[in-house]
């Protein structure tokens, strides 16, 4: 399965904040929606950086709760890794196993199409297994 496929089903929303707003507000904002990354965008479409629970973490093991105020644009990821559309969730989980990376924005032309979780895609191919193992059995029974 390719990731635009895969967006289809999953939706293109995407949870964004901006590189302004404090990490309280990004706490807020992750809690809220029980997810653990927001892109860094001033509109949307553009991705300046991504924010997650590490990062936050890592300002409040060495500030305390007062990083917390501190602006998302302090601890955001600034070189942020790409999947494309056309590319494939084997390739996908290969590169984010490797970077030990668990969101990856999904942009065409640099403009913000959706993410997609480390979760979300094996959630993908646990399901693509068990269809695949529905379908054999269903051969199997049948011959």
């Amino acid at each position: 399965m390719k990731v635009d496929a895969f967006l289809r089903q999953k939706g293109s929303f995407v949870a964004t904040i901006r590189a302004e707003e404090s990490l309280r507000a990004a706490v807020r904002e992750l809690t809220a929606r029980n997810i653990g990354a927001l892109v860094v965008s001033p509109d949307g479409r553009v991705v300046e950086g991504i924010v997650s629970e590490r990062d936050i973490v890592r300002i409040i093991a060495e500030q305390g709760a007062a990083g917390l105020a501190r602006p998302v644009a302090d601890c955001m990821t600034r070189e942020v890794v790409f999947a494309k559309p056309s590319e494939t969730i084997d390739t996908i989980l290969a590169r984010m196993t490797d970077r030990r990376i668990r969101h990856l924005p999904v942009c065409v032309d640099d403009r913000l199409m959706g993410i997609v979780s480390i979760g979300d895609l094996v959630k993908a191919k646990i399901a693509e297994a068990e269809a695949e193992a529905e379908s054999l059995r269903a051969y199997i029974a049948a011959a």
